[in-house]
């Protein structure tokens, strides 16, 4: 849930109101960290909370075959252990073995473990972005896009490009904007990033295509610029 809505829902429902976000996949049955619910208790915003009893979390290098933890703060692919993990694939023994090694799930998602055990989820390890060699974050881009006045939908894809690999191109659903007021909008977003993250297109839209599930479809939109017309 972007940061900007966690706060809209805060100010709506004042402070008596526990806004708390779990985190969870398919082949881990439920949820695999959640942010405690006690009123009193410490909630980060942007945080998907701490692993869940008996359940661990790490945080490895996506390129690296083994699984040592990477230092807290750095991103890197999430690993989940516990007793809610699949025990495999049915009938697909090999996405198995590259997906459970030693009990741990390398779930394929991007995310950093604070120094006090708290996850944020940073994007989707296929939706990351590289540009001349460096990670782009879509998710980092799509919280800013989130924060300026009118967008209230936006998503990030890579635009093919053969010097840089790919550039980073935005989707914004938000209905007070003209084409004209496109380039401000990116100014405002590129003003807040370093060089190689900012933005070199802005396409407004009318709806972000979603899955059943309410998942972004990014290829969906990867196709918008690729195919013809």
């Amino acid at each position: 849930m972007p940061v900007e809505m966690i706060e809209a829902l805060r100010t709506r429902f004042g402070p008596e109101v526990a806004i708390a976000e779990g985190y969870g996949l398919t082949e881990v049955t439920m949820v695999a960290t959640q942010a405690p619910m006690a009123r009193s208790a410490l909630r980060k915003a942007g945080t998907v909370g701490l692993p869940v009893y008996d359940t661990e979390v790490r945080i490895v290098d996506p390129a690296a075959a083994d699984l040592e933890p990477l230092p807290a703060g750095e991103a890197g692919e999430v690993c989940v252990r516990g007793p809610q993990v699949m025990m495999g694939y049915k009938d697909r023994p090999e996405e198995t073995a590259t997906a459970l090694v030693d009990g741990w799930l390398r779930t394929g998602d991007i995310g950093i473990l604070d120094d006090d055990g708290y996850l944020s989820i940073v994007d989707r390890k296929k939706d990351m972005l590289l540009y001349k060699g460096y990670n782009v974050y879509p998710r980092e881009l799509e919280e800013l896009l989130h924060t300026q006045p009118g967008v209230v939908g936006a998503a990030v894809v890579g635009r093919p490009d053969p010097v840089a690999g790919e550039l980073p191109v935005a989707f914004v659903v938000a209905p007070g904007l003209g084409h004209g007021d496109t380039a401000s909008l990116m100014e405002a977003i590129n003003a807040q990033v370093l060089p190689y993250k900012r933005l070199r297109e802005v396409h407004l839209v009318d709806e972000i295509p979603v899955s059943a599930a309410g998942k972004v479809l990014k290829r969906a939109l990867r196709d918008r610029l690729t195919l013809p017309g």
